[in-house]
């Protein structure tokens, strides 16, 4: 091959990867934006009822831990649990959620209460004050 063949050679391989490179791009931005319209979550604080759960041992809080994951995973993307906070006699929860009813759901399905679901509008924070 000669060194101008090889150089169109080149040239054309380097057209078409940037090419596709360009399609999967596009491809990522029109998935991203339907998926986001079609699953919009909205933030949930749940405070669960449990008698004695600040002397739960760790073995105990990763099993309804895992049980959580469980019925999170078989739910779908339309949940998701972020974090919980253990205090005496109660636990409180961060979820997003599409809507109220799944975090009723999943907590029916796990087996553990839901006694009060309160959608948070924002967030405030010593950052706020700045």
């Amino acid at each position: 091959m000669t060194f101008i063949t090889r150089r169109f050679a080149l040239l054309i391989a380097i057209l078409l990867f940037t090419g596709y490179a360009s399609i999967a791009q596009n491809t990522n931005v029109t998935t991203t934006s339907t998926t986001k319209k079609s699953t919009e979550m909205k933030t949930y604080l749940i405070e669960r009822e449990i008698p004695g759960a600040g002397k739960l041992t760790p073995e105990q809080l990763k099993g309804i831990s895992q049980k959580s994951c469980s019925v999170l995973t078989e739910m779908g993307p339309k949940i998701e649990w972020l974090q919980s906070y253990v205090t005496g006699d109660k636990i409180y929860c961060i979820y997003k959620a599409e809507n109220a009813e799944l975090i009723r759901e999943h907590a029916m399905k796990g087996g553990f209460p839901a006694n009060t679901i309160v959608e948070i509008g924002s967030v405030i924070s010593p950052a706020t004050a700045k």
